[in-house]
């Protein structure tokens, strides 16, 4: 399946095969941790040297999902950006193709632990967003009801390599992340085993959606 139709808190929600989420009533698409600007910020650091092409991939992808849908909104769940200076740092040719992706709807930058900052890019920022049934933030709460949340790029699979995935209750969901370089992690970690119900689902992306039950 290209996408994995249900239902939290009353609102009818699709998690999609490329690891966004798509609210048609509210034509609102979802996304979470692109961490745009990893390979410069690791370059900047010291760290390990990566492939300078993951913002050009991720926008790449980004794009696709708008065309496709042509969302009235566009939110971003936090750490879009590595840190703040890797916002600071993104060519001219990037910053153009950010606008182009803004141009003609309303886009939210939520805050992230890696970007707490408002960033000069357009759209507006936020530290969280109530819409309707549903509360959007980057790092899940405890006991929270109809949330939907980001930050732990959660990963998943039942033989082989796992896979990301978004993991949903009946009470959150949190989002895969979106960007290139992200790493993940495992369901079975003791933080996310923690926050979902014993009932959670583990949605994997990729070329198509896979529900399983949340491997512990």
């Amino acid at each position: 399946m290209n996408g994995y139709d249900f239902s939290l808190s009353g609102a009818r929600l699709t998690a999609r095969a490329s690891g966004t989420l798509w609210w048609a009533a509210e034509g609102l698409l979802c996304l979470s941790d692109m961490h745009l600007g990893k390979a410069e910020r690791m370059a900047r650091r010291g760290g390990a040297a990566l492939p300078p092409y993951e913002i050009r991939d991720t926008l790449t992808r980004l794009e696709a999902e708008i065309e496709a849908l042509s969302p009235a909104t566009v939110l971003c769940l936090g750490d879009s950006f590595d840190d703040l200076a890797a916002a600071d740092a993104l060519s001219q040719a990037e910053l153009d193709w950010l606008a182009r992706l803004q141009a003609g709807r309303r886009w939210i930058w939520l805050e992230g632990n890696h970007d707490p900052g408002p960033i000069a890019l357009g759209g507006t920022h936020l530290g969280e967003l109530a819409l309707g049934p549903l509360t959007f933030r980057h790092i899940a709460e405890p006991g929270a009801q109809g949330e939907i949340s980001g930050h732990y790029h959660p990963k998943a699979g039942l033989r082989g390599a796992a896979r990301p995935c978004f993991l949903l209750d009946d009470s959150r969901l949190i989002l895969p992340a979106f960007g290139t370089y992200t790493g993940g992690l495992r369901s079975r970690d003791p933080v996310l085993a923690g926050l979902m119900q014993a009932n959670a689902r583990a949605i994997l992306t990729g070329r198509r959606t896979q529900v399983l039950p949340m491997p512990r």
